[in-house]
């Protein structure tokens, strides 16, 4: 496989990368938003009296719900967005490491061709740009 060849499936793998590390960005922080909306909620739900009602809106209805059963629903989403940032944050280390690496073999090929295209250029003549 040529160096041309090579440099352009890793440009290509990087930029893959890149994308999937944005992803992987967004999504944390889209559950720091859920986990900032939920420890609202649940901050709320500490403050009220044991009489006080509680009402879950589903669809475009208020529904009467038991005070335990919506503090409990909360505190196992609040568990389930705390598991998900660990994995989204495992993955983005991991996304993280291979798009270092990735970069590193970018800057090997493109040593390696210009050092190719100094040894083919007569003396004195510039060197091409890589296009990168």
């Amino acid at each position: 496989m040529s160096l041309q060849v090579k440099l352009q499936t890793a440009s290509s793998e990087y930029q893959k990368l890149q994308a999937d590390l944005s992803n992987a960005v967004e999504a944390r922080q889209r559950l720091d938003a859920q986990l900032s909306e939920n420890e609202l909620v649940k901050k709320e739900f500490a403050q009220l009296a044991p009489d006080n009602i509680v009402y879950k809106q589903i669809g475009p209805v208020l529904v009467k719900q038991d005070q335990a059963e919506a503090k409990s629903n909360v505190e196992t989403r609040l568990e389930f967005i705390r598991g998900e940032i660990k994995r989204v944050e495992t993955q983005l280390q991991d996304i993280q490491s291979k798009s270092e690496s990735k970069k590193n073999e970018l800057v090997e090929i493109q040593a390696a061709l210009q050092q190719a295209a100094q040894q083919t250029l007569p003396p004195g003549a510039p060197l091409p740009s890589l296009g990168t």
